[in-house]
């Protein structure tokens, strides 16, 4: 089934704006730019222009056009368990901390049906908003029997359901637990926040077509400067 046209644009719009290419303050393109430069109709341009604002990145301004908002960045859980995903889970830059083959023993996070003595590609980064404040630490566990050249990647870069696709590795589904948990030093120093401070770790465990594990990975996220939420289009055709 076909991306909607007005969800294909709008998430565009969001990815420039997570990234910095559309700083706050920015102005988005008009109702009638979009149209012309996506071929759309005039209902699909507004209602992409409607959901950004509706959804804290932009305001709208009656004769003045729409501006991306400052504030608190906002992002879509169902982003992260999304096995089609293209693009990072978390826009912004990143910096990989390390990156090496490890028993699954030692990975930092459970793998499920996963020998403990199996080795694993573990990879470690942090995510740094527009104005360069790490907002989230990632940690991903990969079975290396899986993914024998996922290290080779550009890992600053790297996706892994986009790397799954790539490689045609089947993955089926995604699943994300939500634990509230407390900073420890070392995780409150690389996130430049005070030890112990209560902080949100997305867990997500990725399964293949034949039920074992694809991947392990979480986030824990600084809640003071990355905002949740889930939505879900209900349209099954697009509206231009």
């Amino acid at each position: 089934m076909a991306t909607p046209a007005y969800l294909r644009i709008r998430t565009e719009l969001e990815q420039r704006i997570h990234s910095g290419a559309l700083p706050p303050g920015a102005r988005l393109p008009t109702e009638a730019e979009l149209q012309q430069q996506y071929s759309v109709g005039r209902a699909t341009a507004q209602r992409v222009l409607t959901e950004l604002a509706q959804a804290g990145l932009a305001e709208r301004h009656r004769r003045r056009g729409t501006f991306v908002t400052e504030g608190a960045r906002q992002e879509n859980l169902l982003r992260l368990v999304n096995p089609t995903l293209q693009g990072p889970e978390i826009p912004g830059r990143h910096a990989v901390e390390s990156a090496s083959v490890v028993p699954a023993r030692d990975a930092d996070v459970d793998l499920p049906g996963v020998a403990d003595d199996a080795a694993v590609n573990q990879l470690r980064r942090l995510k740094f908003d527009i104005d360069d404040n790490p907002i989230a630490i990632e940690l991903a566990a990969v079975p290396f029997s899986l993914a024998p050249r996922l290290l080779d990647e550009d890992l600053a870069l790297l996706t892994t359901h986009d790397y799954f696709a790539r490689n045609r590795i089947p993955a089926a589904k995604s699943r994300m637990y939500i634990d509230p948990i407390r900073l420890d030093e070392a995780d409150a120093a690389r996130l430049r926040t005070p030890p112990g401070q209560a902080v949100i770790r997305l867990r997500r465990l990725t399964w293949l077509t034949d039920g074992k594990l694809a991947e392990a990975m979480w986030h824990i996220i600084r809640p003071d400067l990355v905002e949740f939420f889930i939505e879900r289009t209900v349209l099954s055709t697009t509206d231009s």
